[in-house]
C-alpha cells in the first residue's frame, strides 16, 4: 500500500534499503533537477564534507548511500538516491533528501514528487509519495524529506523546506565547507587564471639558399641570370640551298662577315671574242709550221 503524504507527516519503513526517486515533468523553460543527500550526525550537521552525496561526489565513502542518476520514465524525468539503511554508520542519525535546480526557481518545475521504494524488490509499488509544493516559488533548493532513526528502525518524514540561495546555501547551513573564489586570484582583465599574453608575432625568416650552378641548355643559349635583362637572340641561320654557306658560327647580336672567297676561274665565252689581256710579248714567235701547210 502506498502512503500519500502531507507536509510534516511521517511513515515507518520496514525496508532495509530504500530508493528515493525525485520525479518531475520536463518541458520548455523547465530547469533540470538534481537529487542529493546529506548524512547528519547527532548534532544535526555533517561530520565532514564526505557526508555530502551529489553530482560531483555521487557515492559516500561508506558505500551505503549513493546517487543512481537521471532516467526518463513514462511520467517524466527522475533522479534517484539509494540508501542501504541497515548498513549506515550508527553515527548518522538523519539523511536529508534534497532537490536543486542550479539557480532556477522551482515555480518553473511542474509536478515535482518524491517517491520511496523498497530497494530490495525489483518491481514493486512505492512505499510512499509526497507532492512538493514550493512555499514562495522562488526557492532554488528544497529539502524534500528525510530518513531518520527511530529506535531500532527508520522512518521517512515529508518536509518541503525551501532555500533561495541554492544548493550551496543549503549545504553550508549543515556544515559543508563551500569555497568562495579569492578575489585577489581573479585577473582584472577577466582572463582565465594562468593565462599569459602571447608575444607579438615575428616575421618568418626564410633560409638563404646557396646559388645553384647553371644547368646546360642543350641546343639553346644559356638563360640570363635573375635580375638582368634578357637579350633577344636571332634565330639560327638556315641553309640556303644553291649558295655558299658560312663556315663560322654566328656571333649573336653582331653583323656577320663572310670569309674571303677565291676568285672564280675565267670561263670561256663560246662564240664570243675573248677579252683582250695585257700587250703581247715583243719576243713572241710562232712555232715552226709543218710541211703540210707550205705551198698553200
Amino acid at each position: 500500500m502506498t502512503h500519500a503524504m502531507l507536509k510534516g507527516s511521517n511513515v515507518p519503513l520496514d525496508a532495509t534499503a530504500v530508493r528515493a526517486v525525485l520525479r518531475w515533468t520536463p518541458g520548455r523553460g523547465v530547469p533540470d533537477v538534481d537529487a542529493s543527500a546529506l548524512l547528519l550526525g547527532p548534532d544535526g550537521r555533517v561530520r565532514s564534507d564526505e557526508d555530502f552525496v551529489f553530482y560531483n561526489q555521487p557515492r559516500h565513502p561508506s558505500g551505503k548511500v549513493w546517487r543512481l542518476g537521471k532516467k526518463r520514465v513514462a511520467e517524466g524525468l527522475t533522479d534517484t538516491i539509494q540508501s542501504d539503511l541497515a548498513g549506515v554508520d550508527n553515527g548518522v542519525g538523519r539523511i536529508l533528501l534534497v532537490a536543486s535546480a542550479d539557480g532556477v526557481t522551482f515555480d518553473r518545475v511542474s509536478a515535482l514528487r518524491i517517491l520511496l521504494y523498497d530497494a530490495t524488490l525489483a518491481d514493486g509499488e512505492p512505499l510512499a509519495h509526497f507532492d512538493i509544493k514550493p512555499t514562495t516559488g522562488k526557492e532554488t533548493a528544497l529539502i524534500c524529506g528525510e530518513l531518520y532513526r527511530r529506535g531500532e528502525g527508520w522512518k521517512f518524514r515529508a518536509l518541503g523546506e525551501g532555500y533561495s540561495n541554492g544548493l550551496e546555501g543549503l549545504a553550508s547551513d549543515f556544515g559543508i565547507s563551500v569555497e568562495e573564489p579569492d578575489p585577489e586570484e581573479e585577473p582584472a582583465s577577466g582572463a582565465p587564471l594562468g593565462s599569459q599574453p602571447l608575444p607579438p608575432e615575428q616575421p618568418t625568416q626564410l633560409p638563404q639558399m646557396p646559388p645553384q650552378p647553371a644547368q646546360p641548355s642543350y641546343g639553346y643559349p644559356p638563360a640570363a641570370p635573375a635580375g638582368e635583362p634578357t637579350r633577344q637572340q636571332p634565330p639560327a641561320a638556315q641553309p640556303a640551298y644553291g649558295y655558299p654557306q658560312p663556315t663560322s658560327q654566328p656571333a649573336y647580336g653582331y653583323p656577320q662577315t663572310a670569309p674571303p672567297q677565291p676568285a672564280a676561274a675565267a670561263q670561256s665565252g663560246y662564240g664570243y671574242p675573248q677579252p683582250v689581256g695585257a700587250l703581247p710579248d715583243p719576243d713572241f714567235k710562232l712555232p715552226p709550221q709543218g710541211p703540210q701547210f707550205l705551198g698553200r
